[in-house]
């Protein structure tokens, strides 16, 4: 890893990482499903865009269980996809455009279907069964204790062939891996080595903070603060079920083989709470991801003390060799319009790509895809499903990407497996790319500056102020420039005192080209965020 202290800053520090969710795309083929065919066609949107890496969820062989998150075949691509040959194509023209492609690695769990668990499944004699985890009942029957899937159920599932229950902290249909088991190490880097082989610049770690249980798989504690409106997950607190000492062990080894290569990286979804989450960096001797995911924006109160207590939290939990990052928006998480409306989904995607570190932009925020209702019997997340008196459904973030105005929005020629935005005839790529007041051209503005300025992707970040409730503010700064960032949250208007000369550079809420600031004063207009140069370094 580079040295922030020192200058020197790898293309993961000072990038930003899109993704792209694969199934809503773009569809090649005409099924109503996007493919790596689509997105090879659709690069350029994302090139233009000024982002340095795409991120693609699952793309191996699956029987989609959970979309993908369920692997069959760690070492192939799904059908559904294409194959091996149209991710080569995929890789190449990426890497033609500049872009960095990042796979999505789920190690903690396979398919049911995937051949070590139909070995395991077996026999308890078998070769593979101390590949999974598999466990005798409770003295009463029952399962062998109390852990909760995190969609809901127990966490175990009895088989009946071999008299015993297998783990899985999702569904039934993706059993747990033995990460104890040293054979599962070494095949699961082998995989990782064979994609790292095969050109791929790092992946996103899927759940890496569940890779390791408890070695004696006590009960979880009850969670004192759980109510109703919890998912059922939340019953227990999962002290002995994740983030296990050991994690940090396997963390490191697959950093380990990372860094025999050239300029890849490694990004851990981890969920935890700042302090912890830092722990993932490792040691300066031993370090373990590159990034660990940072979760912080994705469902805070959105007033200015808040996203200022975050902010400062964050950073002050970070090791000197760590690196921050941020995250608006996912697959997993509800988008940032349909959470905050329009107006502040702009001031949000200017505090994203003006924060230091790395931000992760999702598909379809560049354009301020809201709302979309999905009805009953179009539902395919399984985790909405399984617990549908919750409004904890993922399809809404996963609708198709809408590319224009023609039939299915230019995603396909045929229904697409998940409703559009309603919107879409003018939310879509092609009416908002000559637009100058649109989110995309907000989008892509940011990005040039993010660019252009070093001190807005590397730079320092300082005097981190929440005025009030609604108005929060920072700086950037290096040895070349220095900028306010001020972010007025609310639905009234703002007034700031400069103490030195500036120029507005952008606005999320006005057009016009950059100018000074008249008096030492700017006036926010409601909902607007700004970017302002300094004249000179402080």
């Amino acid at each position: 890893m580079s040295d922030p202290g020192s200058g020197r800053f790898a293309w993961w520090q000072a990038g930003v990482i899109y993704q792209i969710y694969p199934r809503s795309f773009a569809d090649s083929n005409n099924d109503g499903i996007g493919d790596l065919a689509g997105i090879e066609a659709r690069l350029d949107h994302v090139a233009a865009l000024g982002v340095h890496a795409v991120w693609l969820s699952p793309v191996f062989p699956s029987p989609m269980a959970d979309f993908g998150y369920d692997v069959a075949d760690y070492c192939d691509i799904d059908p559904i996809f294409g194959d091996l040959a149209a991710f080569d194509r995929l890789l190449a023209k990426a890497h033609a455009c500049g872009l960095k492609v990042l796979l999505d690695f789920v190690p903690n769990h396979s398919s049911d279907q995937h051949p070590w668990f139909l070995a395991s499944r077996k026999s308890r004699d078998d070769p593979r069964r101390d590949w999974y985890i598999w466990r005798d009942g409770a003295t009463d029957g029952g399962p062998p204790n109390n852990w909760i899937s995190d969609f809901g159920g127990s966490a175990w599932k009895w088989d009946a062939r071999t008299g015993q229950y297998y783990l899985h902290a999702f569904l039934k249909e993706q059993p747990d891996l033995n990460w104890r088991n040293e054979g599962v190490r070494a095949a699961m880097l082998d995989v990782m080595r064979f994609w790292l082989d095969r050109g791929v610049d790092g992946f996103r770690i899927d759940v890496l903070w569940h890779i390791v249980k408890a070695a004696d798989l006590a009960d979880n504690p009850a969670n004192p603060d759980w109510t109703a409106d919890r998912t059922e997950r939340d019953r227990v607190l999962q002290t002995h079920s994740t983030d296990q000492p050991e994690a940090h062990e396997i963390a490191a080894q697959m950093r380990q083989l990372a860094d025999t290569y050239d300029d890849r990286v490694l990004i851990g979804e981890i969920c935890l709470p700042p302090a912890r989450l830092a722990s993932w960096h490792g040691t300066p001797e031993r370090p373990q991801v590159h990034l660990a995911f940072n979760f912080g924006l994705l469902d805070c109160a959105w007033d200015a003390a808040t996203l200022a207590r975050i902010i400062v939290d964050y950073e002050a939990s970070l090791p000197a060799h760590g690196w921050p990052n941020w995250v608006l928006g996912s697959h997993d998480a509800p988008r940032v319009a349909a959470r905050l409306g329009q107006a502040q989904a702009r001031v949000a995607v200017m505090l994203l790509l003006t924060l230091r570190g790395t931000p992760t932009l999702y598909q379809g925020d560049e354009l301020g895809i809201g709302k979309v209702a999905i009805p009953p019997d179009r539902i395919r997340d399984p985790q909405h499903l399984r617990q549908p008196g919750l409004d904890i459904g993922r399809d809404p973030s996963r609708t198709p990407m809408p590319w224009n105005a023609c039939a299915h929005a230019g995603f396909s020629t045929v229904e697409p497996w998940l409703p559009l935005n309603p919107d879409w005839l003018t939310r879509n790529v092609a009416a908002q790319e000559h637009d100058p007041d649109s989110m995309l051209s907000l989008t892509r503005a940011l990005l040039r500056i993010r660019r252009r300025f070093s001190a807005l992707n590397t730079g320092r970040i300082h005097k981190v102020s929440a005025h009030g409730g609604n108005l929060l503010s920072f700086e950037r700064q290096d040895d070349d420039a220095a900028f306010l960032i001020l972010l007025n949250l609310g639905s009234g208007d703002a007034q700031v005192s400069l103490d030195r000369a500036a120029t507005m550079l952008l606005s999320t809420c006005r057009t016009f080209a950059p100018h000074d600031v008249a008096a030492g004063v700017i006036k926010l207009l409601p909902d607007e965020g700004v970017i302002l140069r300094y004249a000179e370094l402080p």
